[in-house]
């Protein structure tokens, strides 16, 4: 995908412009805990273009997560995948220009 496109309202948006969205692409982001808030939050960087982000985490995805934690599938459930590491392989889906480390934290 080319980031040109991607990006361009935000560029576009004053605020924000050419120098806004190269120090977003230049952040590093660690986000404790991938519940309900955390996935919110992560995704929403994501699309927005920041480029390093880190999910710390030491819960696993389970059943009763999936009605509201937007982030996590029946897969990442029956597979009992840490949560950090479902995380991380979503965003990874979402936006592939960033980097994204997943902690799982015991």
């Amino acid at each position: 995908m080319k980031t040109d496109d991607r990006y361009s309202r935000q560029r576009l948006f004053a605020p924000i412009g050419e120098a806004g969205q190269a120090r977003l692409a230049h952040s590093k982001v660690v986000i404790i805990g991938c519940g309900a808030l955390g996935a919110m939050q992560a995704e929403t960087l994501a699309r927005a273009g920041v480029g390093n982000l880190t999910f710390v985490d030491r819960d696993f995805v389970e059943e009763s997560n999936l009605q509201r934690q937007i982030m996590f599938e029946e897969a990442d459930a029956r597979d009992r995948l840490p949560k950090a590491i479902a995380a991380a392989r979503r965003i990874a889906r979402v936006n592939s220009d960033i980097r994204v480390e997943p902690i799982v934290a015991t």
